[in-house]
Order: structure tokens, then C-alpha cells, then sequence
């Protein structure tokens, strides 16, 4: 008789400071068994130096479950954010995050964890990213970290980092992606209420200089509802400037304003997303997924898998396509988000 194959070992790194937000974030995506709806089982555990209670702000505590050597059997190791981001991590934490990575193990920070991984030295030479309003700081305490200001989420070696807060969200469900496919991070998604996935960069958070009305907002919203349901169609910038009763360039800078990406991105984005889709689900042919996602022909849907996810689609559906029931495809997916 089968058995079902082991879960997936996720490590939760905690310490006094860690942010009780981020450690939420990660025990509902990995903590939270969805099995009965085609997720994928995870074994998430809290690791720590000792056993202690690990106290956090609100009046919060976080007990962990597993020494720090269980992160030599994890297949993720996740460090939350911090509520004090200059007092240095315990050091058996920062030598066990240098062993596990020198193992290969995938690591990701959320938030200011960026700052653990410098005081590690595992971001000496790479590119991060933090919340925009910590980038001067983690460029004058580690300056041999490239940081970059925009970005929601990064990966450089094996390494991530995302973005403030919500940007946090954005890295789990990415990494469930990654590893288990779109459909998983889909489901979990829904049950959070959140997109599975963001398109833009952290800019279009920091500032607005020119607020937009609520009949443009609507406008846009209409606009990119349009668009998930005609991806299949050619969506020139003009063509979704008339949707919203626009001029073409007010259309772009407006967009732009509200996703943090230009109109072309954002389609080329959500057409990838229902590519994948379609991948791991039906078993139409690489020309038919390319023609009903409006990437036209299977070349420019494998550049644009290549570009985004550093695969090609016959790969990921041999990569992913076991973790959903295949079935003939008829229609793309429904979309998740507008």
C-alpha cells in the first residue's frame, strides 16, 4: 500500500524580538493543515535556542517546539520580522542559519529578518530587500548588502528577503508557489482573503503625491477585471485606456500608480498566472495553454516563464502538475483577483 510521502519540514526561527505579526503570517500558511483541499502537508515547527518562551510584543509569547539542530532536517528555515532591529541576533541562532545555509537549505526573512541574515554575514555581496522605511538603516549597518529600495521580495543565492508587513504575505505565498505550484498558493490564499500574488514594487506604497478619485479607482478595478476575463484577446495599453474612459497615457500613469506596474506587466503577469493554471490542471498542449492565456505561441510563453520563474512550462507541469488532478481543459480558471 502507498504511503503519503513526508511532509514538508518548515523551520519558524524564533528569539526575543521577533515580531508577533510575521510569526501569524507563517503559522497560518504552514501551520494551518489544508490537505483536504489539495494542499500539500507541512510540518511546521518553532525553533529556538532553548525552550524558553519567547516573549513578544503585545504581551505575546511564541513556546517553542524544536532545538536549533532541527534545522538541519528543515526544508525551509523562516526568520520573522524584528521589533528592534539593531541589537544583534543570539549567536546559536546566527551559527545555525550560516550551518543550514552552507547545507543549501532554502532561507527566507520577512521584514527587518533581513537584518538577522546580515548580522549572519549570509547577505555580504547579495541583494535584499527590507521595508522602505528601514533601507538607509540596513545600508549603514551592513554595507556590504546591496539593498534594494522597491522590491516586495527578493532572491539572490538562495536567500530571501521581502518587503514591510504585507510584503511578507507575498514571500510565503511565493515560496508555496515555488515549491508546490500555483494552486496551492491559490488555495491558501482564498482562505486568508488575499491575492495570491501582488504584481508592482513597494514605491506605490510610499508615497502619493496625486490621489486618485474614487471613479478612477473604480475605473481601474473595472478595467483589470476586464482584462483576467479577455487574456485570451490582444490588450494593448490603448485598448484598456478606452475601457476606462481614459486617454492612453493618463491610463498608464494612473495604473501604474495604483499596481506599482505598467499596464503590459501587470497583463504579462496575470497571463503567466493562468498559464500555470492551465498547467496543472488540464492537459491541453503548450500551443492551445499559449493561444488561451494570449501569449500567442508556445516561444513567447516559454521567454515569459523563463523571465518570471526561471522555468519553462514543460517543466513546471512535469513539476507540478502531480500536486492537482488532471483533467481535460475547456475553459482557463476562473480568476482569483482583480
Amino acid at each position: 500500500m502507498a504511503t503519503d510521502p513526508d511532509p514538508y519540514r518548515v523551520a519558524l526561527v524564533s528569539f526575543p524580538g521577533v515580531r508577533a505579526f510575521d510569526v501569524s503570517v507563517i503559522t497560518e500558511v504552514w501551520g494551518t493543515d489544508r490537505t483536504d483541499r489539495g494542499v500539500p502537508a507541512f510540518d511546521l515547527r518553532r525553533v529556538a535556542a532553548d525552550a524558553t518562551p519567547v516573549p513578544m510584543r503585545g504581551g505575546l509569547s511564541l513556546t517553542p517546539d524544536r532545538p536549533l539542530a532541527w534545522l538541519a532536517r528543515a526544508d525551509l528555515i523562516l526568520i520573522p520580522g524584528l521589533d528592534d532591529h539593531l541589537p544583534p541576533a543570539p549567536q546559536p541562532v546566527l551559527d545555525a542559519l550560516r550551518r543550514a545555509h552552507g547545507r543549501g537549505t532554502t532561507i527566507a526573512a520577512l521584514c527587518g529578518g533581513a537584518f538577522t541574515l546580515a548580522q549572519a554575514g549570509l547577505l555580504d555581496g547579495r541583494r535584499a530587500v527590507t521595508h522602505w522605511n528601514l533601507v538607509d538603516l540596513l545600508r549603514a549597518e551592513h554595507p556590504c548588502v546591496t539593498v534594494e529600495p522597491d522590491a516586495l521580495f527578493i532572491e539572490d543565492g538562495n536567500i530571501w528577503t521581502a518587503a514591510g508587513t504585507a510584503a511578507g504575505i507575498d514571500l510565503c505565498l511565493h515560496l508555496i508557489r515555488t515549491a508546490h505550484g500555483a494552486e496551492a498558493a491559490a488555495t491558501i490564499a482564498r482562505s486568508m482573503v488575499t491575492a495570491p500574488f501582488r504584481t508592482g514594487t513597494q514605491a506605490q506604497f510610499i508615497e502619493h503625491p496625486t490621489p486618485r478619485t474614487d471613479r478612477d479607482a473604480d475605473a481601474l478595478a473595472s478595467v483589470r477585471e476586464y482584462a483576467l476575463h479577455h487574456l485570451h484577446e490582444p490588450l494593448a495599453v490603448a485598448d484598456l485606456a478606452a475601457q476606462a474612459g481614459m486617454s492612453a497615457r493618463s491610463f498608464a500613469r494612473h495604473f501604474a500608480a495604483a499596481t506599482g506596474a505598467t499596464p503590459l506587466r501587470w497583463v504579462l503577469d496575470q497571463r503567466v498566472a493562468a498559464a500555470q493554471k492551465l498547467l496543472e490542471h488540464t492537459d491541453l498542449s503548450m500551443p492551445e495553454v499559449a493561444r488561451r492565456t494570449g501569449f500567442g505561441s508556445e516561444i513567447t510563453m516559454r521567454q515569459h516563464f523563463a523571465a518570471r520563474l526561471a522555468t519553462s512550462p514543460r517543466a513546471y507541469r512535469a513539476s507540478f502538475a502531480a500536486h492537482a488532478s488532471r483533467r481535460p481543459g475547456t475553459e482557463p480558471p476562473a480568476p482569483a483577483h482583480a
